[in-house]
């Protein structure tokens, strides 16, 4: 990238850091972690920097809000060795990665939906007292017992043993869970992605519960993506500066 540090107006260490509320060891330590370019030194030996450093040290901490610290700084390293299209690469998969997370949560939401109040057994649906047997519930997700049993050892699902027969028994929240489980994997996720979903389930005592953690869900993606967007601007404010020289 061309860039003259020392030129443009020389700005202390301290002049940096009071304009967004950081101590002078912050910018050094920006600095040296390659956040902001190489800074500028007097014939004493002091940091001098320039209207440069400050549009970087801007666009860094613009970006952190929506991309997060070390996706941040690797976007700002990318420009400081003058690598811009490593850093759009890196700018994109963490926009990507937004775009994942709000597929997730949508299909965490239609899995909730489609849930609703029938996620207990159907009465007159094969059951042991106070439950339901594994083959019954296979049945009426569609999937094999050995399907169930994986889930048991993923932790998606906790049924008891009957103590006469040794039998799996699931309670109406494995049904629910092993529901909820259902709709996923037909999502395409994981089990590993699935697992802490079910134990905020059970956390929260019930579906009904969530419906303020998904409101909040909506509220983090959505200042995610305004971030991300101020992150942009101040970015291409300081590929604009670097670019001229100034």
């Amino acid at each position: 990238m061309r860039q003259n540090p020392q030129t443009a107006g020389r700005l202390r260490p301290i002049d940096l850091a009071r304009r967004h509320g950081l101590s002078t060891q912050a910018v050094r330590n920006y600095e040296a972690a390659g956040i902001l370019p190489a800074a500028g030194r007097t014939a004493h030996g002091y940091r001098t920097y320039a209207p440069l450093h400050a549009h970087a040290l801007a666009a860094f901490l613009a970006l952190v809000p929506g991309h997060g610290h070390a996706t941040a700084t690797s976007i700002m390293r990318a420009v400081n060795r003058d690598d811009p299209e490593e850093a759009f690469r890196i700018v994109d998969e963490s926009h990507a990665q937004l775009l994942e997370d709000r597929r997730t949560l949508q299909a965490v939401e239609r899995a909730l939906r489609d849930l609703g109040p029938g996620a207990a057994p159907a009465p007159g649906a094969a059951t042991s007292p106070g439950g339901m047997f594994v083959g019954p519930l296979a049945g009426k997700l569609g999937i094999r017992p050995a399907t169930l049993r994986k889930w048991e050892r993923a932790g998606l699902v906790t049924p008891r043993r009957d103590p006469r027969t040794g039998y799996r028994v699931y309670a109406d929240t494995d049904v629910r869970d092993a529901g909820l489980a259902h709709q996923l994997r037909r999502g395409g996720y994981r089990l590993e992605q699935i697992a802490p979903l079910i134990a905020q389930v059970r956390a929260a005592g019930g579906l009904e519960p969530l419906a303020a953690a998904l409101r909040d869900w909506h509220t983090r993606l959505a200042a995610r993506g305004r971030a991300m967007l101020a992150g942009a601007a101040e970015l291409d404010a300081y590929l604009r500066h670097a670019h001229d020289g100034h």
